[in-house]
């Protein structure tokens, strides 16, 4: 067991890779200075910082100069959008897309346009109106289902947060964004991947820095940090994969088998780690609070939206239960104890919140 047994929420947060923490701990020592100064330590930083920039590409498939390092994924997927945006028309998303793509939709200006989706999930692109630009998720955050991204005639936009490490970047894009802290990375470090070519503008009022995409004074350490956790994850993807894998088969199978409860999502075309389940007459909160009395850490709705308590947007535009879900997403050590525990308790847990409002 490590220090995060019985955590099952790493769609919200990963814990620290390992190699992120060594790393972290020896580039606070080299890379404090700003990376646009010519003295030696600043020239230490900048040599940090490109080195960064250079492991992510590799391992993402891409070309250095096209990775740039922001202050979050939120913030990637804002100015990867909102900077690629063909004209001043309305932004076309699909309809279970995180709300940081649903916020700077409507940010833009016009009235966006919502693209439907079917029971698992999956977004078509079927009929789409002259818009500005089309956005559409590698992998849902939420039910773990994989989008086979579109080629359209307008520039794409993919949110890669979700899927970023633990799945190959999908072939089309025009502008791309990943969260370190969900792959084991910092909290605090986003990537946002330009494709060569691309026309971006900066949505957001300029700075007087060289690279035109920076959005501020880098943090250096936590960016080389993120890169060695993600060479790690993506080194040795197979393996954990597949374990999460049959992991997540066991759950999906032991969460169907209680009365009234829907799995939802693909069962096979989705991320490896991730299953939502949905219990109806039971509060998913309630599930919430019971389970981490026992040891375990689960979310809730929408991974952006559950302190409103609102249902989720995500189950509600694929049509399935939204009624007490649950979302279960394991850690790269997460262990097969850990997984029988878990299924020990959600029965027992389900069956006695459903008799305390009498059924």
């Amino acid at each position: 067991m490590t220090n995060a047994a019985g955590y099952l929420d790493s769609a919200s947060s990963e814990p620290l890779h390992p190699a992120a923490r060594e790393t972290l701990l020896a580039a606070l020592e080299r890379g404090y200075a700003d990376p646009r100064r010519v003295h030696g330590r600043g020239r230490d930083a900048r040599l940090l910082l490109d080195n960064a920039r250079a492991v992510v590409a590799e391992c993402l498939e891409v070309r250095p100069d096209e990775v740039t390092f922001t202050p979050s994924g939120t913030d990637a997927v804002h100015r990867g959008l909102l900077g690629i945006r063909r004209g001043d028309g309305p932004v076309a998303y699909g309809a279970v897309e995180h709300s940081a793509v649903v916020h700077a939709a409507r940010w833009a200006g016009q009235e966006p346009v919502v693209l439907p989706v079917d029971r698992l999930g999956r977004v078509s692109v079927a009929d789409v109106p002259p818009v500005s630009v089309v956005a559409v998720q590698s992998a849902n955050h939420e039910v773990g289902t994989v989008q086979h991204v579109p080629d359209v005639d307008v520039p794409l936009f993919v949110d890669a947060c979700a899927s970023m490490g633990r799945l190959p970047l999908p072939e089309r894009w025009d502008a791309l964004a990943g969260s370190a802290h969900k792959w084991g990375g910092p909290a605090g470090v986003g990537v946002l991947v330009l494709r060569k070519g691309t026309r971006w503008l900066n949505p957001f009022p300029g700075d007087d820095r060289i690279d035109e995409r920076s959005t501020g004074f880098e943090n250096v350490p936590a960016a080389l940090a993120a890169a060695a956790a993600l060479q790690a994850v993506v080194a040795g993807r197979t393996e954990v994969n597949a374990r999460q894998h049959a992991l997540v088969d066991r759950i999906r199978a032991a969460a169907a088998a209680i009365p009234d409860v829907e799995v939802v999502g693909d069962p096979v075309d989705r991320l490896p780690h991730l299953v939502t389940f949905s219990c109806l007459y039971v509060d998913g909160e309630a599930i919430v609070t019971e389970l981490d009395k026992r040891g375990f850490g689960v979310a809730s709705g929408s991974a952006c939206t559950a302190s409103t308590l609102t249902p989720s947007h995500v189950l509600e535009a694929m049509g399935v239960l939204t009624h007490g879900n649950v979302r279960v997403s394991l850690t790269r050590d997460t262990t097969d104890a850990e997984v029988d525990g878990f299924l020990a308790v959600l029965p027992d847990v389900v069956r006695d919140l459903r008799a305390q409002v009498g059924l």
